[in-house]
């Protein structure tokens, strides 16, 4: 049969195989050249478009709107009347108030003056008493009312300025009922129509949000806890909007925050991205397709990324007496667990074959001189299609596997692709 092992300790590489010209072997090799070229990583994430500061302008009080002077999409400066509600009912607070304190100011000058006349009384009862000519009860009764007339003018400045912090909160009130825009910026969201009643009992009803610059916008966009490791502030970022789905949109990362967003058990973190918007084109909640380029390697040794996933059958390396490795084959894993979305050739991967993704160690299998050759390499960057290969025994042009199919696999890949023409 041509049987071959060889272990080439100074050649960097462990080859044993069998010449596939001595017998028609059972599977097909599907097989593929290394080449030179560009691979780029990447990291994909999605986002939301928002405006850098928003701000969502409330009433803190309850009231009937009576008229709203700004509308979607309208500028507005900070200072401007964006709304108003109806004052009666605050007027005529204000009013009550404002009687209320006068009322209290009486009531002190009253205050003070019996208390002047209290204090004439008991001088001159003290007077008549150094005289024997008062009876101490009445010079008791003297002195108290002395002392309680002075009390009460204490009672009445409280009253007064009691009167007068609630003239003050119905005259902020009063205030409140004219909404105006603490910054410059465009209206994005109007709430509210002439005519409703707005209740602010238990928080601000928000009336407008305004945007204070869209010209200047951000992307908060969810990035995997897998790839979060590969991005840093100040890094590039691309992004499309389905609004011009042949346009790229450039930004930069102005952060990665810490805080874990979990949803069904996928943990993600905040990637914020800063986006220049100067003819207004992007909207706030725009959806974002986001692409960070994290290394970007021109003119190296590549392979596709099939051939790290590929391992020879057992029925394959029992065909050329060679021992099945220690590693189940795909088929094999199969039998433990069904795979999603299998197609011809088993292609797709299971949860084993993406634990085994790119790494700095691999091994791919070449075809030299008719033989199967297990060629140890160091792997860097992967784009998804093909991985870099840092170090190893392959060459530009060597020729390597990245699938074997038997008969019925291969007669099922035909007929799916005879079918996928039509």
């Amino acid at each position: 049969m041509g049987l071959l092992a060889v272990v080439g300790v100074g050649g960097g590489w462990v080859a044993f195989g069998a010449r596939f010209g001595a017998h028609k072997s059972a599977f097909h090799l599907e097989k593929s050249r290394v080449e030179r070229g560009d691979v780029v990583g990447r990291v994909t994430a999605t986002g939301a478009l928002s405006a850098l500061v928003t701000v969502q302008v409330g009433s803190q009080v309850s009231g009937r709107i009576s008229n709203l002077y700004a509308d979607f999409g309208q500028r507005v400066t900070k200072g401007q009347v964006v709304a108003r509600l109806d004052p009666q009912l605050f007027q005529a607070a204000l009013e009550q108030a404002r009687a209320n304190r006068d009322a209290a100011v009486g009531t002190l000058h009253e205050s003070i003056t019996k208390a002047d006349n209290a204090k004439k009384q008991l001088a001159r009862a003290e007077e008549l008493k150094s005289k024997n000519l008062i009876a101490a009860a009445d010079f008791d009764s003297a002195d108290l009312q002395a002392a309680s007339t002075a009390a009460a003018v204490d009672t009445a400045r409280g009253d007064l300025e009691q009167a007068r912090a609630n003239l003050h909160q119905a005259t902020v009130n009063l205030g409140y009922a004219t909404v105006i825009s603490p910054i410059n910026g465009v209206v994005i969201s109007r709430n509210v129509d002439v005519g409703q009643t707005v209740a602010a009992s238990l928080q601000a009803p928000t009336l407008y949000t305004i945007a204070e610059d869209l010209g200047k916008m951000q992307v908060h966009a969810a990035v995997s806890e897998a790839d979060v490791g590969r991005l840093a502030p100040e890094m590039p970022a691309t992004f499309v909007v389905d609004a011009y789905p042949d346009e790229r949109f450039k930004g930069v990362i102005r952060q990665i925050r810490d805080a874990p967003q979990t949803l069904q058990n996928v943990v993600t973190y905040d990637a914020v991205i800063d986006v220049d918007n100067p003819d207004h084109r992007l909207k706030p909640g725009m959806t974002a397709n986001v692409t960070f380029v994290y290394a970007a390697h021109k003119g190296v040794l590549r392979i596709p990324s099939a051939a790290l996933r590929f391992l020879p059958p057992p029925e394959l390396l029992a065909e050329s007496g060679l021992a099945a490795p220690a590693k189940k084959h795909k088929k094999e894993r199969s039998k433990d667990r069904p795979l999603a979305g299998a197609g011809a050739g088993g292609k797709a991967q299971a949860h084993d074959d993406a634990a085994d993704g790119p790494g700095p160690r691999r091994t791919v299998w070449a075809v030299r001189n008719e033989r199967l050759v297990a060629v140890p390499i160091e792997v860097g960057v992967a784009d998804g299609s093909n991985v870099e290969v840092k170090a190893g025994e392959l060459a530009e042009g060597d020729v390597i596997v990245t699938d074997a199919l038997d008969k019925n696999e291969r007669a099922e890949a035909k007929a799916k692709t005879k079918g996928g023409l039509f």
